[in-house]
């Protein structure tokens, strides 16, 4: 796969180099020189070190990090407009992790819709288009008034999961009630049952009971979530369905995140592996833990959009 060369700039910031890397050498184009760093009272910096005036930017910065999130994402909107300011012709975020995803509505008195103001940011900063992957929430493309293609690790897990997973004898299961629509639609077609946890939280990011609609006995429950932040949900989950007659859990994720006291969690919990994408970069040393490239979606995406053909076929079809 190649474009050519010198119609298109890819521009690299600092939250996920190595996937950066991989879609530059899946498309055969190298990356824009630049200059992102940090001033010496952590302002951020950031310049580019090639003529862009007129061509078809792509800046690639996923929102990663307990501690630097906030920084890649100046970063990004930095980047932004410097590409604006330099007369680049368009100018694609290509954001595979959208950060702040999971405040995207206001649940609370006095709260704000935090991915709406980032959406508001992006576009304030002269985006013209944006490419992401599996949203924590589906009504995060209307806080845009520009294109956002949200495309799907699906395919990819799909694949992963035929060659390397028994499905004879699984039950895909959704770890929460939000996840039951998506999860029950990927059980279908993947022709196998589905089964549900609901869970009661007394404060966020820590679970208090978890309860099992469906039947587990014997079978190898696949859990299937969108993000692994401190992953208690995910060895709470493991232990309920094991304690209802599972044989074994295996848990898929798109981003994983995995903050705070996650690396314990994952220590101790009974997962027999976990999957995830390389959306985010891993953090932490995890033994049990596989993860499923989708920088080739991603590069085919971005040539495709060049290209001005369909991204749809994406969400159905692996490279």
């Amino acid at each position: 796969m190649s474009v050519t060369a010198n119609s298109i700039k890819l521009i690299a910031g600092n939250s996920h180099p190595e996937l950066a890397l991989k879609i530059s050498e899946r498309l055969r184009i190298p990356l824009t020189k630049i200059t992102a760093s940090q001033n010496t009272n952590k302002e951020s910096f950031v310049t580019v070190g090639e003529s862009i005036r007129d061509e078809d930017v792509y800046i690639i910065q996923t929102g990663c990090g307990e501690t630097s999130v906030n920084d890649f994402l100046m970063e990004l909107l930095l980047l932004i407009n410097a590409c604006k300011s330099a007369s680049a012709r368009r100018i694609t975020a290509v954001i595979p992790n959208f950060p702040y995803a999971r405040q995207d509505k206001k649940d609370k008195s006095r709260a704000p819709i935090t991915a709406k103001l980032i959406a508001n940011l992006i576009q304030t900063a002269g985006c013209n288009h944006v490419i992401t992957m599996d949203l924590h929430a589906s009504q995060i493309q209307g806080f845009f008034t520009i294109p956002v293609d949200n495309l799907y690790a699906e395919p990819s897990v799909f694949q992963y999961l035929k060659q390397n997973i028994d499905l004879q004898n699984s039950i895909l299961v959704s770890p929460d009630a939000g996840g039951a629509k998506r999860v029950a639609s990927q059980a279908d077609k993947l022709d196998l049952n589905f089964a549900l946890i609901h869970k009661e939280r007394q404060k966020a990011n820590e679970v208090s009971r978890m309860v099992l609609v469906g039947d587990v006995t014997d079978k190898v429950c696949i859990l299937i979530d969108d993000i692994a932040d401190t992953c208690g949900t995910l060895a709470k989950a493991a232990d309920t369905l094991l304690s209802n007659g599972a044989k074994e859990v295996i848990s898929v994720v798109t981003h994983g995140v995995f903050s705070g006291a996650a690396q314990e969690k994952l220590n101790n919990s009974k997962l027999t592996k976990l999957i995830c994408t390389n959306t985010l970069p891993v953090s932490i040393d995890y033994p049990k833990l596989d993860q499923i490239d989708i920088s080739p979606t991603l590069a085919e995406a971005i040539r495709r959009l060049h290209n001005g053909e369909s991204i749809s076929y994406l969400f159905t079809h692996v490279f």
